[in-house]
């Protein structure tokens, strides 16, 4: 079946008609800021208490697993209360987590950063896949694919300028300051999405709140994915890109910005560099892919099988070693693969799930994005460590994502009907 959007207005029309978006997306753009301060201050504050690659290692999987956790009871929490609500609530929660690192001050204290680590990103478990269920509330069906095309891109822009920020911020002042910062910009989306407009579903306000009933719907989520093979496939696509490409190759551009591109001190530059250049990469992606494809299911799906394989030419033209500007390029492509895999498969699916199920199944394929996100940085942080040179890693996975291309090219003429025409 094909579901497609007539028309979709434009990027400044939307920002300037809808306030509740403008209202959803500044919360957005400020919580993204803190969460890189935090990432990169707690990485820092780790490296200075322990010297342990080990350990920092530790602080990555902690922040994969956590939302992975959680994710299951988010989306019945999504689908059962208001969704306006959760979103404060987790900002608030955050927001009181952070300050708690203020208190991390020896190698003793490792144990209470992973601790509250735990409790920031299994809160941020809540609130992806009920930002991701609230969209179509505020939003019209001609704003839907601008709209997330948007709060896509911008995760990308934040990722370039909350990590290059947070790294200044820390370098220049310390880590106390890029955790305070960080509380305070939850505070800030917080009071952003506040003054968002939104009205809850009557079914959901008079839902079923007992523990047996969660337990029910949780069940009616998988049976709703189960009986629909089209969008439980779509839920695959995001973590299948974890796994085989994106979260090994944040491993790899740690090794290759420490022993082959050092710039700056052990390499913070070119690392700096690596992060900000697949970060423009994911957001310029799909913004050009969908001036192409539109909101079109079918134009879609076909950008995704493409997207596949600009992600492994990217990694392919890394693996070469080559100037660092040629490294970027692979880098840029790399993201670029990426963005469009992501912003295509949430438009997919916001085009095709119900509203009434739909933070169950964005928790689910939360779920499945962290836990491969997890197993592929392990799998590639466990290679180099072993036998494999970062050169054959990298070709590894420049040539892997040519059998998920393979396979949804055929269940994309299967689904659409292609093959007819």
């Amino acid at each position: 079946m094909s579901t497609t959007v007539a028309s979709s207005v434009s990027y400044g029309q939307l920002l300037a008609q809808n306030k509740n978006f403008r209202w959803l997306w500044s919360g957005q753009v400020v919580s993204l800021l803190g969460d890189w301060f935090n990432l990169i201050a707690s990485a820092a504050l780790l490296a200075q208490l322990t010297e342990s690659g080990l350990a920092i290692g530790g602080l990555f999987v902690v922040r994969m697993l956590a939302p992975f956790v959680m994710s299951p009871i988010a989306g019945v929490v999504a689908d059962r209360y208001n969704r306006k609500r959760i979103l404060i609530a987790t900002d608030i929660i955050r927001g009181i987590t952070v300050l708690g690192f203020l208190l991390v001050h020896r190698p003793e204290d490792v144990w209470l950063l992973y601790t509250l680590t735990a409790i920031q990103l299994g809160t941020s478990g809540f609130f992806t896949p009920t930002k991701n269920a609230i969209l179509p509330d505020i939003v019209k069906p001609e704003e839907l694919g601008t709209a997330n095309t948007i709060l896509s891109v911008t995760w990308s822009t934040m990722l370039a300028i909350g990590a290059a920020l947070g790294g200044l911020v820390a370098g220049f002042w310390g880590i106390v300051p890029a955790f305070i910062i960080d509380a305070l910009t939850f505070v800030v989306s917080a009071v952003l999405i506040w003054q968002m407009t939104y009205q809850q579903a009557e079914d959901s306000i008079n839902a079923d709140k007992s523990a047996s009933a969660a337990i029910t719907q949780y069940l009616e989520g998988i049976a709703y994915l189960r009986g629909r093979f089209d969008q439980f496939v779509i839920t695959l696509l995001k973590g299948a890109n974890a796994l085989l490409i994106s979260a090994g190759f944040q491993i790899i551009q740690v090794s290759l910005a420490e022993t082959t591109y050092v710039l700056g001190e052990g390499g913070g530059i070119s690392l700096g560099l690596f992060f900000g250049v697949a970060g423009i990469g994911t957001g310029v992606g799909p913004v050009f892919a969908r001036y192409i494809t539109g909101d079109d299911d079918r134009k879609m799906r076909w950008g995704i099988a493409i997207a596949w394989l600009i992600s492994g030419t990217g990694m392919w033209t890394v693996s070469l070693l080559g100037p660092f500007w040629l490294s970027l390029v692979g880098t840029f492509l790399r993201g670029v693969g990426g963005g469009i895999v992501w912003v295509f498969s949430t438009q997919l699916l916001l085009q095709l799930v119900t509203g009434e199920i739909r933070g169950r199944i964005f928790a689910t394929e939360f779920m499945i994005f962290t836990l491969m996100s997890a197993i592929g940085a392990g799998v590639v942080g466990w290679a180099l460590d072993g036998a494999l040179e970062v050169t054959t890693i990298m070709r590894i996975m420049g040539t892997a994502p040519i059998i998920p291309a393979i396979l949804w090219t055929i269940w994309t003429v299967r689904t659409t009907g292609v093959q007819a025409e």
